[in-house]
Order: C-alpha cells, then structure tokens, then sequence
C-alpha cells in the first residue's frame, strides 16, 4: 500500500512541524498508519517533507503498551522499510474519518487517551 498520496501531500502542506503543538488532543490527524499484524499505531498531526523527497512525520506513536506510548518523530522510510510476517507491510488506514482530533481517534480504537491530552490547550493547563 502506497503510505503517501498526493492529496496527503496537500494536506501535509498545511500542515508543517509546530503547526498544531499547542492542540494536544485536539490536534487533528492527518493520517493513520498501523501496523495490520499486531501493535503498532501512528497517529499523524504533523509532516515535512526532507530534501531527499521522503517524510518526516510528528504524531502519537503507540507500540502496544499505553505506558510507552508518545509524541514523537518518525520517518516515511522507517515505516515503509517494517517488514511484516506474510510479507505485508504497514498500511495507511483508508476509513479514518476526516478532522478527527487526536484524542477520539486514539479513544475510537480502544486505546487510552494520555492525561495531557484531555485538556484542550496549554492555556488550560497554566489555569489549573
């Protein structure tokens, strides 16, 4: 499967590194990619392009363990380079809804939404 389309690339355009850092859960996904084996989860908010045309991506990486789960970078060539049992690889998920936030899509597959993510935005978080 094809991990990068070019109406994801528009998207990924609007959409650069920084571009949503203050959102937490109310981030929006851009697209999800799992892994159609096991665990592994990658909820995309962010992306750029690097200079060898390839992606670099920011998003909520799940690896199976609630605990370990988090915010980080990850790149278009690691994703695509998981070798998979069956000869399968990573997949792009074709039925995400559009302008899902962050939080519903995590809680939308059964998984737990970190703390830090139910609140709506940093503003918030000086208050309490």
């Amino acid at each position: 499967m094809k991990l990068i389309t070019k109406e994801l690339e528009q998207l990924f355009s609007k959409y650069p590194f920084h571009s949503q850092e203050n959102r937490g859960g109310d981030a929006r996904v851009l697209v999800k990619y799992f892994n159609p084996t096991g665990v592994g989860t990658w909820y995309i908010t962010e992306a750029e392009k690097k200079s060898n045309g390839k992606y670099e991506f920011f998003g909520y990486c799940h690896l199976g363990d609630d605990m370990l789960a988090e915010l980080g970078y990850v790149n278009q060539e690691k994703l695509e380079n998981i070798k998979l049992p069956f000869g399968l690889t990573i997949e792009r998920d074709l039925y995400i809804p559009k302008d899902i936030k962050l939080r519903d899509a995590i809680r939308g597959d059964g998984l737990e939404v970190p703390s830090h993510m139910l609140r709506k935005n940093s503003k918030e978080r000086e208050e309490r």
